[in-house]
């Protein structure tokens, strides 16, 4: 079971580059691979860019990270499956992609064992474009948050089964395997039901758990598992692993009915669910 990061590891990151970096001044860039920066040619081209700027606003889109300067400039950050960023010299065990430095405390590293991870610099001019995510360009429920019957329309219109309407990076942005069946569990509804034929009741059953979810999960810093684990920048570990319902759990008891949580595949994805769900 391959796990991705998901929005509330992205927005574990963003919280934590806001607390740890807004006011501080960029010093130095240390650059070990020039592929985090597709459109950009050489280090010193990036260095022109940020050295000497101070960190003014940390956003999200979806998976994509954006960091307003204050030269007028941003950093657009989309993090590899692989990758990880810390603050301080701690090794985190992934290859060391870049260190930016601060005039005072600790630096900002990004790790990636692949050459997934991008960068973008851009103006403002620039920031819509660069924000897209075409990869990804589904709605990122935390940011664009719709009212219960709007968020209705939508699922039942789509006509496709829960699980795969849920993980449809088209559809909604940054839910994963984790969440998915966190969620589905949490709004007692069964990953292969088609969202077309979801009642009033259940559209806002699922609607309160996708929000509620999603919001538990960034408020525990996230989900640490031992096939993807997950640390904040200060090498606290993802909590939410602590309060998940089903997920990973086949053959305990469900929290709900105290019967034996299943385990099953369903187009090409893993599914923990409860015999409660309908």
């Amino acid at each position: 079971m391959k796990l991705k990061l998901e929005l509330p590891e992205i927005e574990t990151y963003r919280r934590d580059l806001e607390r740890e970096f807004v006011g501080r001044k960029i010093k130095d860039l240390d650059i070990k691979a020039m592929t985090l920066f597709p459109e950009i040619r050489t280090k010193k081209e990036v260095a022109d860019l940020v050295v000497g700027s101070k960190v003014e606003l940390v956003d999200r889109k979806g998976m994509t990270i954006s960091v307003e300067l204050n030269n007028g400039n941003y950093l657009i950050i989309r993090l590899g499956e692989a990758a990880e960023m810390s603050k301080g010299s701690k090794d985190r065990g992934p290859k060391l992609k870049m260190s930016i430095s601060f005039t005072q405390g600790g630096d900002w590293k990004i790790w990636d064992s692949s050459a997934e991870t991008e960068i973008l610099v851009t103006n403002k001019e620039g920031l819509p474009h660069a924000l897209y995510d075409e990869k990804r360009p589904g709605l990122d429920l935390q940011n664009q948050p719709l009212s219960w019957i709007e968020f209705g329309r939508f699922v039942i219109q789509q006509d496709k089964p829960l699980k795969q309407l849920l993980t449809d990076q088209s559809i909604f942005v940054g839910i994963g395997d984790i969440y998915s069946n966190e969620i589905l569990f949490d709004a007692g509804l069964m990953y292969d039901r088609s969202s077309a034929t979801l009642s009033t009741q259940e559209v806002r059953r699922l609607y309160r758990s996708v929000a509620g979810v999603l919001h538990e999960a960034a408020r525990y810093g996230g989900t640490s598992h031992p096939d993807r684990p997950f640390f904040n920048m200060i090498g606290e570990e993802g909590l939410f692993s602590q309060h998940l319902a089903v997920f990973d759990k086949a053959g305990e008891l469900s929290p709900r009915s105290r019967t034996e949580i299943l385990k099953t595949r369903f187009k090409n994805q893993t599914v923990f669910y409860c015999s409660t769900q309908v």
